[in-house]
């Protein structure tokens, strides 16, 4: 295999689709060297076959606003690939969904739920319904108009969807109480994410974060740190921002600096559990302004304008966001203000050119897919819970968490470790990730 011809023809392909072949590129570079160790994989034609999804879903979805007009969008289900278990993965409901981004979303999601040790496949959906300013009554009649389309392509043991950026706890509620209603079954098993009081798992909110600051905290040991007392700067105010800033507060590192897309709120003596949930309130105004963090806490929290989170002296960056957040210009900020870590909680938070200036000015770095897969890995957690029809304990799902999250990290450190002894994390995640499912894709044949 040779990664610039198969590149060059998904580029002609497709052309214009740049995060789906950011993403391609990524993983093909890191395990280049390793398929070719495996004439049974260039056979069976396993690379060209799994940068392909296996069926893309595209609907119309036609709602009525509050004034009574009639709205209409795009809804997506990209089932991308179902070697290691059934379709799993989220839901994006943002203005810039795109095939393209979500086709990206889908390729990473197979490697990172490989990555879990957990039997799930990789899948992604969502629409460019835009949440921002919208009612609680539009919203619901859009992911009742949402689901109308896609219930028949989902299932327990077929395709198991997931909330994701504008898809939390309010929207799954509202897309499975539609998916009941037409299923005429009550199976809590088809959407994760899910209430505590129908289904959903303990700490299935706070996983994403909570997960990523476990890999971190992992992470740091190996190369002999400790995150008690370092500084963080997080990116964004969301679901996965706020597990990750609790997770961090608790580990007893100072979270000094949350973003936004309006700009960033320094937080010199570090945030407090009174600013964390604060930050729910936010996320469910849905203004998407960080500045509201300074309005409730003048004196302790400090708003400027169109700045980064990066732009904020910190030991460890927490791309907590959107993908390709962090330039590579934002990569030499953070190393003026000090940083040496930056672990990727965003799927694919950071550009290529940021990626390769940590990788070579020694600045620790972890790719999303590892970091971040916590929360898909709880969502598998709540399958089991579901199935089985019980509810385990908080430190039950959290023990279960721990251990996912360390071995997660040996597998990166496996197949990661260079010969001078420094762990490339990407790689190391490529690698483990692909070999789990290219293995899987031989063993069941050509189909």
């Amino acid at each position: 295999m040779k990664t610039k011809d198969i590149m060059a023809r998904l580029q002609a392909k497709y052309p214009g689709e740049s995060e789906y072949l950011q993403a391609v590129q990524e993983v093909l570079e890191s395990i280049e060297e390793v398929y070719n160790q495996h004439p049974e994989f260039e056979k069976a034609k396993i690379v060209e076959r799994m940068v392909e999804p296996d069926r893309i879903f595209t609907f119309r979805v036609t709602w009525v606003d509050d004034k009574g007009e009639v709205q209409t969008n795009t809804g997506y289900r990209i089932q991308f690939n179902s070697a290691i278990g059934p379709y799993k993965g989220g839901l994006r409901f943002h203005r810039a969904v795109t095939p393209s981004m979500l086709k990206f979303l889908g390729f990473e999601q197979t490697f990172k739920n490989a990555l879990t040790t957990l039997p799930m496949g990789g899948a992604k959906g969502g629409s460019d319904f835009d949440p921002k300013g919208k009612t609680d009554e539009e919203i619901m009649r859009f992911c009742q108009a949402f689901m109308l389309e896609l219930w028949q392509c989902i299932g327990p043991d077929q395709d198991i969807p997931a909330g994701d950026v504008g898809v939390g706890g309010r929207e799954i509620g509202y897309l499975y109480g539609m998916y009941k209603k037409l299923a005429r079954e009550y199976n809590t098993g088809v959407l994760t994410g899910k209430g505590a009081t129908w289904g959903g798992s303990i700490l299935r909110p706070e996983a994403t974060g909570f997960g990523a600051l476990y890999f971190t905290q992992n992470l740091l040991h190996h190369a002999g740190k400790d995150i008690k007392g370092c500084k963080v700067a997080v990116s964004g105010f969301g679901n996965v921002a706020w597990g990750a800033c609790i997770k961090a507060l608790e580990l007893g590192a100072k979270v000094v600096a949350i973003s936004g897309p309006d700009g960033v709120c320094e937080i010199p003596d570090g945030i407090t559990r009174e600013m964390i949930d604060y930050m729910l309130v936010m996320r469910a105004s849905n203004r998407d302004r960080v500045e509201d963090m300074a309005t409730r806490f003048p004196g302790q929290a400090v708003f400027t304008p169109g700045k980064k989170a990066w732009s904020v002296k910190c030991d460890i960056a927490l791309p907590c966001a959107f993908q390709n957040e962090l330039a590579e210009e934002d990569a030499k900020q953070l190393k003026e203000n000090g940083c040496w870590c930056c672990c990727e909680v965003s799927n694919m938070g950071c550009q290529p050119g940021a990626i390769h200036f940590f990788q070579h000015n020694g600045i620790l770095f972890a790719p999303g897919k590892a970091v971040n897969a916590g929360g898909v890995a709880t969502s598998g957690l709540e399958m089991t819970q579901n199935a089985e029809h019980i509810s385990w304990s908080g430190k039950e799902v959290d023990e279960k968490l721990h251990f996912i999250m360390k071995s997660i990290h040996e597998q990166c450190v496996k197949f990661g470790t260079q010969p001078d002894g420094t762990v490339d994390y990407v790689k190391g995640a490529n690698i483990a990730g692909f070999m789990k499912v290219a293995q899987a894709m031989l063993d069941q044949g050509t189909i």
